[in-house]
């Protein structure tokens, strides 16, 4: 994967872990409404950061293997 491919996946990464993390967010604000969902989402907000986190990681990797 090229640098710039990099850079793009985090970005896209990090938009997704906005949205996730506001659908969390939403969800427990409206407790105890639709709390069967919070598994759920939980686990979409958990997956989307822990993509995230490995993909800054990869990305730093490849700018220190550039320099």
């Amino acid at each position: 994967m090229t640098m710039a491919e990099l850079e793009e996946r985090v970005k896209k990464l990090s938009l997704r872990s906005t949205t996730a993390k506001m659908n969390l967010h939403d969800l427990a604000e409206e407790l105890p409404t639709d709390w069967q969902k919070i598994p759920e989402v939980a686990a979409a907000t958990f997956q989307v950061f822990a993509d995230l986190d490995a993909a800054r990681k990869e990305l730093k990797r490849a700018k220190q293997a550039a320099e």
